[in-house]
């Protein structure tokens, strides 16, 4: 897809006015902070001891699950761009989807060192200059003329994906008391869900009647509004001491954290390793027709969302069935996808893909409620590692599913995969 001058020339306006913006934004936010940063940590004091939380704390959740879902579509929009991103800058899909794979290596890198150099930063603050930064790579990604260009912006926003992450799970964990974890949990992985069902596929929409620079514009200006709801709506919460390497260092010595870090790395690179391939898949393995597919896509993120409504009500209390059982049903759906004749059958394949999208978003809950359940304190170095190893995994499993289709074909891979989930979920059976 060529580009008209025109198109750029609006672009830089955009960007010109969205960056005056986004500057005097964060000056307005650092103010407020500093003037009222007294009074809400009494309020945050009141919180921790309570056993009820207010609506406005919920509503604050409610933020970060859509800060989760800005961040997201941010992240794998460019999963369903990849064919005119490839065509525009002449070229492979597979050398296109670094701006995935090496988005989410990048992520995960920052994740540890951030753990480690920013303990000390206000929170509040801190979300909405990442969501600036975030906002400004896409509008760099945008205006890119050459490949280059739009990987080191991709790059950019991974710093700040990096820092969102680490820090998103132990400020909920502020937010709310430690019983309703679960439910806040849940809230913030359903924008997760959301930009799977919402973001990816309105992104590659955008991109089929005006180019994927407009979806990229449509990213920036989603992360600037989501700065300015957390601005208005995110308490101020304490920042945590300063970590070292030694603050992560001990969190590696808890075997139970360890296992569940083992558990992320093997399911979450085998989903992603067949998640990606998803659609070829689905056209060429299952033989179905484009307009099908996009349907049956938008039902495996309806399932998560569906997912996410279970472990808000369950996970609290059913913990560690509720994964063992997910990880199961993951494992399950990807041999049938791979193995059962249902070639052209539209009915048992939206079956399979609700179970293995349902069982996912409970996946991401879990070992994210488990995670922060078992660190207490140590949250924050707990919450970095796993974000390093999650977005490790997500770049691992897109490689690793390319690698093994060359060799085994896609149903080979799904089976494979299917094999690591089932692994992960006899691990989870076993810890205490």
């Amino acid at each position: 897809m060529l580009c008209s001058p025109s198109i750029f020339t609006d672009c830089r306006a955009s960007s010109a006015f969205m960056l005056r913006t986004a500057c005097a934004f964060i000056h307005f936010v650092i103010r407020t902070h500093v003037h009222k940063k007294s009074t809400h940590v009494n309020r945050h004091a009141h919180l921790t001891d309570s056993t009820a939380v207010s609506w406005s704390r919920w509503l604050a959740v409610i933020a970060l699950g859509i800060s989760a879902f800005a961040i997201v579509t941010t992240e794998l929009a460019p999963i369903g761009l990849l064919s005119p991103l490839a065509a525009d800058f002449g070229q492979t899909e597979a050398r296109a989807g670094l701006i995935v794979t090496a988005y989410a290596w990048v992520a995960a890198i920052i994740a540890l060192l951030s753990a480690t150099c920013l303990g000390r930063l206000p929170r509040k603050p801190l979300l909405v200059v990442l969501m600036v930064i975030l906002a400004l790579s896409s509008l760099t990604a945008a205006q890119g003329s050459q490949f280059i260009t739009l990987l080191m912006a991709r790059m950019v926003g991974a710093l700040a994906h990096g820092v969102f992450w680490t820090i998103i799970g132990a400020t909920a964990a502020q937010l709310v008391p430690a019983r309703r974890l679960g439910l806040a949990s849940s809230i913030i992985f359903g924008g997760v869900s959301a930009a799977s069902v919402v973001g990816i596929p309105l992104a590659n929409l955008l991109t089929q009647f005006s180019g994927w620079r407009t979806a990229f514009m449509a990213i920036a200006a989603l992360s600037l509004l989501t700065a300015l709801i957390i601005a208005f709506t995110v308490p101020h919460v304490p920042p945590a001491p300063s970590l070292g390497i030694k603050a992560l260092l001990q969190v590696l010595r808890h075997r139970t954290l360890v296992a569940l870090y083992a558990v992320t790395a093997g399911a979450i690179t085998a989903h992603f390793a067949a998640f990606t391939y998803i659609e070829p898949a689905l056209s060429q393995l299952l033989n179905m027709p484009p307009t099908t597919v996009s349907g049956l896509l938008l039902i495996f993120g309806l399932a998560g969302i569906a997912g996410n409504v279970i472990s808000g009500r369950l996970m609290d209390r059913y913990l560690k069935r509720l994964v063992t059982l997910a990880l199961a049903v993951i494992a399950l759906c990807l041999i049938a996808l791979s193995a059962l004749p249902i070639r052209g059958m539209i009915m048992p394949l939206a079956l399979l893909l609700v179970g293995w999208g349902m069982g996912i978003a409970i996946v991401f809950v879990g070992l994210q409620t488990w995670v922060l359940r078992l660190a207490g304190d140590a949250a924050m170095p707990a919450s970095a590692l796993h974000v390093a190893i999650f977005n490790a995994a997500i770049g691992a499993g897109a490689l690793l599913g390319g690698i093994v289709i060359t060799g085994f074909g896609i149903a080979g891979m799904m089976v494979i995969m299917a094999v690591v989930v089932m692994l992960s979920a006899l691990c989870v059976m076993r810890l205490k």
